[in-house]
């Protein structure tokens, strides 16, 4: 129980370490250190979650497939903090039958049997201060299955 309230105070403290510039700018100390290691965590966490979407987001934004994907199963995440959470998240994805259009229907169901079917392994590095609402995607790498 010890372990964890320190943990708990750290990311309740992590906020308080930032120095904030006129609303959303923020301006950070020290980008370059680690104060908590690279360690798993839950795939059902609510920050976890806000990431992988914002990383979907981004995925389908960047994607030149006519096509958007969703997760299919997320297989590990970790998360370490430095000046902000940082998730290193694997996740299989795969194309959906929602074309990109500007009304595209949100209701997508993934392409298991068609000549449409496409998978891939995904890895996202997403950093995170879920508490401004700010995410960024710090790296993506794909490969199709």
């Amino acid at each position: 129980m010890t372990r964890f309230w320190g943990t708990y105070q750290l990311l309740l403290a992590l906020p308080v370490s930032l120095v904030s510039l006129g609303g959303s700018t923020l301006v950070y100390k020290d980008t370059d250190k680690v104060l908590w290691e690279l360690r798993n965590v839950s795939s059902s966490s609510g920050n976890m979650k806000q990431c992988l979407w914002f990383a979907m987001q981004e995925y389908n934004k960047d994607s030149r497939d006519k096509f958007f994907f969703q997760v299919v199963k997320v297989w590990q995440v970790q998360m370490q903090v430095t000046d902000r959470l940082e998730y290193f998240i694997d996740a299989e994805i795969s194309r959906t039958n929602c074309r990109k259009l500007p009304n595209g229907n949100k209701n997508c169901v993934v392409k298991n049997t068609s000549r449409l079917e496409k998978r891939q392994m995904c890895t996202f590095w997403v950093g995170a201060l879920p508490w401004h609402g700010y995410f960024t995607m710090m790296k993506k790498q794909c490969v199709d299955v």
